[in-house]
């Protein structure tokens, strides 16, 4: 019994060190103007805007001040209850869900010391340890049933979103699934050791349309490049290693986007 307490307490005590970590990190100061310059180009006032792993919510609170309507997913049930904590209920939908290639539920693996890497991909989780020393610390010591969604089924209800920012931890591609047309704009993460998953995004998303692609490194507010590039070509920097690139965001922009006019 003693040893249960012990187990449950230290767990606690992990919990709240990477939820004091998660919060210095996207609610510093500064960071809300800057991240509003990111995606002003993408999301315009009355728009739908998705948020797809919304963690904290410091995305979903730009999207909401650049006037977007705000749909917003988070499955893990702490970090739920401080994002409705810290933005409320103003235009924003929160729903604690995750999101995949067919609607039902699935095992979500989370990690007490860092919460932004719960993950619903299993084969990830068990080799980008090996693949990336920045992830060989990481134990994922629970798993927690959650309802999963889709992106169709999330325009269905919601309307046809301007933007999606997914963040997932190495299940992008599967979310990406659970879409079956062109959205004007989105957003989806990659890291080092697992490159392979932005390539199957960008064959889903060239499935789906036409698209021009950008990058911004690690927690950056700015595009690697002045000009988008073509799928073949984002697709040749990540197979030759994303210029050791350790995580970062893709941004994919349809080609007929206003961004391009």
């Amino acid at each position: 019994m003693t040893e249960r307490v012990e187990t449950s307490l230290t767990q606690r005590l992990k919990g709240a060190v990477g939820l004091g970590r998660s919060l210095f990190i996207y609610w510093r100061p500064g960071r809300q103007t800057s991240l509003r310059r990111l995606y002003r180009p993408f999301i315009a006032p009355g728009d739908i805007a998705f948020d797809v792993g919304a963690h904290l919510g410091d995305r979903s609170a730009a999207f909401r001040s650049l006037g977007a309507r705000v749909v917003a997913l988070e499955p893990q049930p702490e970090l739920a209850r401080w994002l409705a904590r810290l933005l409320g209920s103003r235009s924003i939908t929160l729903l604690e869900m995750a999101a995949g290639a067919e609607a039902g539920h699935a095992d979500i693996a989370l990690s007490a010391t860092h919460p932004t890497l719960a993950t619903l991909a299993s084969e990830w989780r068990e080799q980008i340890g090996q693949c990336n020393p920045d992830f060989r610390q990481v134990r994922w010591e629970q798993q927690l049933r959650v309802p999963v969604t889709t992106l169709d089924a999330l325009i269905g209800e919601h309307g046809q979103p301007a933007f999606i920012k997914i963040d997932v931890e190495g299940f992008e591609a599967e979310v990406l699934k659970g879409l079956s047309h062109a959205v004007p704009a989105l957003s989806f993460e990659v890291v080092a050791g697992a490159l392979s998953v932005g390539n199957a995004c960008i064959s889903r998303l060239e499935q789906l349309g036409d698209y021009r692609y950008n990058a911004v490194s690690g927690e950056q507010r700015r595009f690697l490049w002045p000009h988008w590039q073509p799928a073949h070509r984002m697709e040749q920097w990540l197979e030759s290693g994303a210029d050791a690139l350790a995580s970062g965001d893709i941004y994919a922009c349809r080609s007929d986007h206003c961004l391009f006019n």
